[in-house]
Order: C-alpha cells, then structure tokens, then sequence
C-alpha cells in the first residue's frame, strides 16, 4: 500500500484539474460516482449518511477530497474536515467556504485542532479502503479523543473477500472479519453493516463502548487482585 505521504493524491487532483474533470462535473471526485445518481451510492447517501446530519452536531469526515460526500454533511453546526494533503483541503475550501467548515491538517492519524469529546458523528467514505489495518486502528484509537459517549461512526473499507478488490492493488488486505476485530479491539461496538451492496468494499456502524476506560481499570483490578465483594 502507498504511505501517508505519498504525492499520488495530489497527482490525481491535477490530473484530474488537467483534464478538465472537476469544472465538467461541477466537483473533483464525482468521476467515482455521484451519490446523488449511481444507485449503488444512493442507499450509503440515504441510510449511512443523511439519518445522522442534525443542525445542533458537531461531524468530522476524514479525506473530503473535493467534497462529493462533504456537501451532505453541510447542515450540522460545525464540521471538522480531516485532510493528511493541504491541497485536497484546498480543494474543497475552493467548492465550500462556508465558515462553519474547519479544515484540519493531520499529520497522518491524529486529529489537531479538534476539541475532546466534541463531535456527534465521524463519516468516511473512499479513505479506509486504502488503508492497512494498523492505520486503521490508529485512527480508531485516536478518534475516541475527540468524539462524544454516543457517537455514531461510519466508516467505509476494503473487502478483499470479492474479485473487484482483489484486482485493485490500491485496496488495502482487508474484509468484514477482520475489520469486525480491529474495530471491536479500538473499543468499540458495532451497530451494523453491509457487506454486499458494493461490489469491492463493505461499510460499517459504530459506536464507542461506554464506559471503556472504567471497563479497563476493572479488568486490571481483576487480574491483579481479584474482583471486589
């Protein structure tokens, strides 16, 4: 798998810039499908994402690119979006300059800048397909930091269990099951998924176990000295 710090994102927003792509579609990304039209897009727009947007939350997407899931996400309170590329944040800064958009420039996992328990709801969509299963649960440790005691987290990855991924050597070794063990290893529980709508990748619902730092203290009091009575 490409590193955090490869220039191929960058490369594929000015060739995508060259050929004229973002101002025939009106935003950079939508060449990979526009949720508002590619039906299998509709029922993640629909079920995963809209159901969770409130005027009153706080969301963090993590690699908005130019902003093809972004624009959904515009009515909360505040939206964090998470970008490792200054030039990926100033694309969508280009397309949505809203005030309420904050952009954050990671250093590869962690999430500056973002208050602690401040944001109700985590989306990424096309970021963790790529990505190998130790960033992954770097991300998932990182971002209970900064999310509230009831977060919903969605989060879309690479399933190599199906043809299509196993031909992308873009996607990251990854499947239900083992994701179903990092993310459940992060702390957290999951609440749903679908495994077979898209046709090289799975998406999934989450939430953080409550009470997962008393959880453990208990654990370690337990094995070295025995519960209490």
């Amino acid at each position: 798998m490409p590193s955090l710090d490869t220039k191929l994102h960058v490369q594929m927003l000015d060739a995508a810039h060259r050929e004229g792509q973002p101002a025939r579609d009106g935003l950079y990304g939508l060449h990979w499908g526009d949720p508002n039209s590619y039906p299998p897009l509709l029922p993640i727009r629909d079920r995963w994402l809209l159901p969770y947007i409130r005027p009153k939350k706080t969301a963090l997407e993590i690699g908005p690119g130019g902003g093809r899931w972004t624009r959904y996400l515009l009515p909360v309170r505040r939206l964090y979006a998470v970008d490792h590329y200054p030039e990926l944040l100033a694309e969508l800064r280009r397309n949505f300059p809203q005030s309420h958009i904050v952009p954050v420039l990671n250093n590869g996992t962690d999430f500056p800048g973002v208050p602690a328990k401040s944001v109700d709801f985590v989306f990424s969509f096309g970021v963790f397909v790529h990505l190998d299963a130790a960033i992954i649960r770097s991300y998932l440790e990182n971002l209970h930091m900064v999310i509230r005691p009831r977060a919903q987290l969605v989060v879309h990855y690479s399933d190599k269990n199906k043809p299509l991924a196993r031909q992308n050597e873009g996607f990251s070794d990854n499947d239900p099951e083992r994701m179903r063990m990092i993310v459940e290893e992060a702390g957290y529980h999951i609440l749903e998924e679908h495994i077979t709508s898209l046709d090289s990748s799975a998406i999934m619902r989450f939430r953080p176990v409550r009470f997962r730092r008393c959880r453990a203290f208990f654990n370690i009091g337990t094995r070295s000295g025995g519960a209490r009575r």
